[in-house]
């Protein structure tokens, strides 16, 4: 991956607005379980940083994936997980299907103010029945007149209770259930629609919630694409939201190492630093090179997915080996800051809770396996 000075630009523009915008306020927006998304995504907005990859004409700036990674990466400075994944949510989770499948009309109505940080976006796929199982999602939407009304159920929707609209998976038809499936805008104002806050062990600044759908009714207008292609246009999605999930782990978990190398340095125990004992600082190297390695694997992937190479395989691997990774490089760390690690406000008891979210979301490490092995060829016979 060659980066320009384009990308550096980007990433020293965005560690900037976290050092200044994000982190002084990470404490007071932790435990108010909530953090102001319109105000944060507005600035992100005027600095150009919400639609990257998306077209000019619709206030984007018409670069490739490789700026969404160096944005994601850059984001791992952030004193918390709950915000950068809200901002992913954003960037390249909920808009992908919209901006490449979306009708000229749509893309103006909804993805220019969400470029613009106007909108906050949120995506409509997991249900409490399952998240990771896409094909079962039992969610409705059916044709009345030039209207889709739609009913069911979503569930752990991050930016869920603030956003304007929602990226919608429901089924539209009857059949195959990976043909039955549309993606569909949904404002967040329509009639019809509640939601409920879920509280959860980490994440906490990010509003999650469950969403409730009766009858809402939403023009017809409003499909992504076409009808019955949703499942399709989903799994497209999720190999961005992969490939960010990974990226954004990188300095995330660099930071984690180099907080405990200050740490153990300075912490003395024995009649000398914390730090000396080779089983600290071997393990915080094996660490370092763990990490250096995932970096490689992400960029490659990433590398490929600009060229428009099929990165199915590379993007599992790598948000697999990212999840994995962050909650061996959290748990490890913690461990040599001794009690201190233990207490609640403490950045590696922060990551600890926050990173274990990504081994579930965006698709469950189980999934990921499944994928690699059904790629590789190795899966019994009859099993899918």
């Amino acid at each position: 991956m060659k980066f320009t000075q384009e990308h550096r630009q980007i990433e020293d523009t965005v560690i900037k607005f976290v050092e200044k915008e994000i982190n002084p306020f990470v404490p007071e927006w932790e435990k108010a379980e909530q953090f102001p998304s319109h105000e944060v995504f507005k600035k992100l907005g005027s600095l150009g940083l919400l639609g990257l990859k998306y077209p000019e004409e619709f206030g984007g700036a018409g670069l490739d994936f490789s700026y969404s990674l160096v944005m994601a990466e850059a984001l791992g400075v952030c004193a918390c997980g709950g915000i950068p994944m809200a901002i992913g949510v954003q960037t390249d989770m909920a808009t992908p299907a919209l901006a490449r499948f979306g009708s000229d009309e749509l893309r103006k109505e909804y993805l220019v103010p969400t470029i613009a940080g106007d909108y906050v976006a949120c995506l409509g796929v997991s249900e409490p029945g399952g998240g990771s199982d896409v094909a079962a999602v039992k969610t409705t939407a059916k044709v009345d007149g030039g209207d889709y009304v739609i009913n069911g159920t979503k569930m752990w929707i991050t930016n869920g209770l603030k956003a304007d609209w929602c990226c919608l998976l429901a089924n539209t038809s009857e059949g195959s259930p990976h043909k039955n499936k549309s993606l569909i805008v949904v404002p967040m104002d329509a009639p019809g629609i509640t939601k409920q806050k879920i509280h959860k062990i980490g994440m906490h600044s990010s509003d999650t919630a469950q969403l409730f759908f009766d009858n809402v009714r939403v023009p017809r207008r409003n499909l992504i694409g076409q009808e019955g292609m949703g499942f399709a246009f989903q799994m497209l999605q999720f190999q961005e939201e992969r490939l960010w999930g990974a990226a954004a782990g990188l300095k995330a978990m660099d930071r984690l190492i180099d907080l405990t190398v200050d740490y153990t340095r300075q912490r003395k125990a024995f009649g000398k630093s914390i730090l000396d004992n080779q089983v600290v600082h071997f393990r915080l190297a094996e660490l370092r090179t763990e990490v250096e390695a995932l970096r490689a694997l992400t960029y490659r992937a990433v590398e490929m997915y600009v060229g428009g190479k099929d990165v199915t395989k590379l993007a599992s691997m790598a948000k697999l080996k990212a999840g994995r990774l962050g909650r061996e490089v959290a748990d490890s760390c913690l461990q040599y800051w001794g009690g201190m690690g233990f207490t609640a406000d403490n950045p590696l008891s922060q990551a600890y809770r926050d990173g274990r979210l990504t081994s579930i979301g965006g698709g469950a490490d189980e999934v990921m396996l499944g994928i690699i092995c059904k790629l590789e060829g190795t899966l019994p016979k009859g099993a899918h």
